[in-house]
């Protein structure tokens, strides 16, 4: 059975990318929050989606397949967003990196599925660490406002989206070793 609670939480993340533009470029003094806490409901939904598939047996082909592709959306948006606002080259290279990995990486998977060794290249624990950081740090650079007027929230946000970006290629690299194997046939 497709239609699910898992996938419908994986439908959901991809039906709050618009609302997540819309919201970033409305000109109200609300909109950056709401923008911040739709994407960190999106990045939560992410965690969800996986523990009920599992936690029910609803796991699915179709889930499977749509859960990394929704989370690559949801994230690449953010960091399109972001860099559409702050293009310093601080934004803009953490951007290319992350969009560059995932690309990578989804390609990696899918050649590696292809041969029969996609289990070469399974998630890891490194990259739901890197997931975490990532997640929250966007949703800091969205929310962009100080927290109860007083916490910055857009600099720490920085902070951890570059920690998320160094363990990006931490983890691309063991992907990339895990896989040197087959790639070198």
């Amino acid at each position: 059975m497709n239609w699910n609670l898992p996938n419908t939480l994986t439908w959901a993340r991809i039906a709050a990318i618009p609302l997540i533009v819309l919201l970033f470029y409305m000109p109200y003094p609300w909109a950056d929050p709401a923008a911040g806490l739709l994407f960190a409901a999106a990045g939560v939904t992410d965690s969800l989606d996986g523990y009920f598939a599992r936690r029910w047996n609803q796991i699915s082909r179709l889930g499977a397949f749509l859960d990394p592709v929704a989370d690559k959306l949801v994230v690449a948006t953010a960091l399109v967003l972001l860099v559409s606002k702050d293009p310093r080259a601080l934004i803009v290279l953490t951007a290319a990196v992350i969009i560059g990995r995932e690309i990578t990486i989804s390609a990696l998977r899918e050649w590696m599925a292809e041969i029969g060794a996609r289990r070469a290249v399974a998630v890891s624990q490194l990259g739901k660490y890197k997931t975490i950081l990532q997640i929250t740090g966007l949703s800091m650079m969205l929310y962009r406002r100080p927290l109860l007027g007083l916490l910055p929230t857009y600099w720490p946000g920085v902070i951890l989206t570059e920690i998320a970006a160094a363990a990006t290629l931490i983890s691309m690299v063991v992907y990339l070793r895990a896989a040197w194997p087959e790639l070198r046939r």
